[in-house]
């Protein structure tokens, strides 16, 4: 009996820790980092402060926690994509596009994001996860890129690390900046045509940045 007790604790502290969690998200989210109060963490939990001193020692942490937490849940999203490297080309067309939606539909990850630039990457320096964590991101472009040179493709050349981050920019900024840019331009970026216009547009400037000059991107888009 002292077991079952023991693992009906374990499991409500597990429920707790987990509410707090998502609970910080959203605060963060709407709030940033500063604004982000520790009461209205525990409210939104329906928990109180000691307990997320408790799981997290400190605000600090706990922002450090929801860090890796976003990128644990699209790390997780990512994984589940069924790629074929028989078609390399076809599998970064789909994952440019699954990063596209992914940053559309969460835009909580975009938010946490902005946040820990402005802090200048603090929480993420003191994290000892973060390295694995980008390192699974990374994991999953490498096979398709290997593929495609394989397949001779993609171009020899090709900085795997450069790919990367043309394909997270080109899908943050519209992202991140999507508010102040449909005021300058006059344009509501939010609007699905320009997303799916946008979308389109950066699958081919990837496509073309990887590969031959001899072999047309747009072959493989249409």
């Amino acid at each position: 009996m002292a077991i079952k007790k023991s693992g009906i604790r374990a499991q409500q502290a597990d429920q707790t820790r987990a509410r707090i969690l998502q609970a910080a998200v959203k605060v963060f989210t709407r709030d940033g980092y500063s604004g982000g109060r520790v009461d209205s963490i525990s409210k939104a939990a329906d928990s109180n402060d000691r307990m997320l001193y408790y799981y997290f020692g400190s605000k600090e942490q706990l922002f450090t926690c929801v860090l890796e937490h976003i990128y644990e849940q699209f790390n997780q999203a990512e994984g589940k994509l069924k790629l074929d490297l028989a078609a390399p080309a076809q599998a970064l067309r789909e994952l440019v596009a699954f990063i596209w939606n992914y940053y559309v539909k969460h835009p909580e990850f975009v938010a946490i994001l902005s946040i820990e630039n402005l802090h200048q990457g603090k929480h993420a320096r003191q994290s000892s996860e973060m390295r694995r964590l980008s390192g699974e991101a990374v994991g999953v472009l490498r096979p398709i890129i290997e593929a495609g040179q394989a397949q001779g493709v993609f171009r020899q050349d090709i900085d795997l690390k450069h790919v990367y981050l043309m394909i997270a920019s080109l899908c943050y900024f519209y992202n991140s900046n999507r508010h102040t840019l449909s005021s300058f331009l006059g344009e509501d970026l939010s609007n699905e045509g320009q997303q799916q216009d946008w979308l389109a547009f950066i699958t081919d400037l990837v496509l073309r940045g990887v590969m031959p000059d001899s072999v047309s991107a747009k072959g493989f888009i249409n």
